[in-house]
């Protein structure tokens, strides 16, 4: 049974251990055909290259956001590539919610690279009507928070204070004399 469980144990390590280099091969292959970057924040779409070093006509290329229903580079959303020649950028701002494919072509003709890239909702904050009161209020607590102090904020009077003291020095004597009156032995 040992030897069954060493055997099955040990093809598979030599299984995973074959399959490693496909694994990484097909990888560097992705990485090696895309030389640009594509980014979002909010609902502006950016992509970067360094292939379109070149100028033609003052122009280092440009780059085409299509839409899921758009097929060619002519069809999406087309912005002029501005940068230096180590580094050139395009942008889209306002772009919707939705999977876009961005297609970089250079001013030589050619293809820098294709990516996808997926815009999410862009959560707003919904101000609510406690939001509202207390901004009327002081922007800061003028002691800050007073943490652990069960209460917080409020500050007590003298006569709370007093009352409190009160109330615990009846509970240590109510514990004192149950405590002595346990000790002595009871008479009958």
């Amino acid at each position: 049974m040992r030897m069954t469980q060493m055997l099955v144990r040990s093809g598979l390590t030599v299984a995973a251990a074959a399959a490693l280099p496909l694994t990484l091969t097909a990888t560097e292959a992705v990485a090696v055909n895309t030389a640009i970057n594509v980014t979002t924040s909010g609902t502006t779409v950016q992509v970067t290259t360094t292939d379109c070093a070149t100028r033609s006509n003052g122009s280092m290329g440009n780059a085409s956001l299509l839409s899921s229903g758009q097929a060619n580079f002519a069809q999406g959303r087309q912005a002029t590539l501005s940068g230096t020649s180590t580094s050139q950028a395009a942008a889209w701002s306002n772009v919707t919610t939705g999977t876009y494919t961005v297609i970089v072509v250079c001013a030589d003709g050619t293809t820098a690279g294709t990516q996808s890239v997926t815009v999410s909702p862009v959560s707003s904050p919904t101000i609510s009507a406690t939001a509202t009161a207390t901004a009327t209020s002081s922007a800061s607590p003028s002691r800050g928070v007073m943490g652990g102090m069960g209460g917080g904020t409020k500050d007590y009077g003298a006569a709370t204070y007093a009352a409190g003291g009160v109330l615990v020095a009846a509970g240590v004597g109510a514990t004192v004399w149950v405590l002595r009156r346990r000790a002595k032995p009871h008479r009958l």
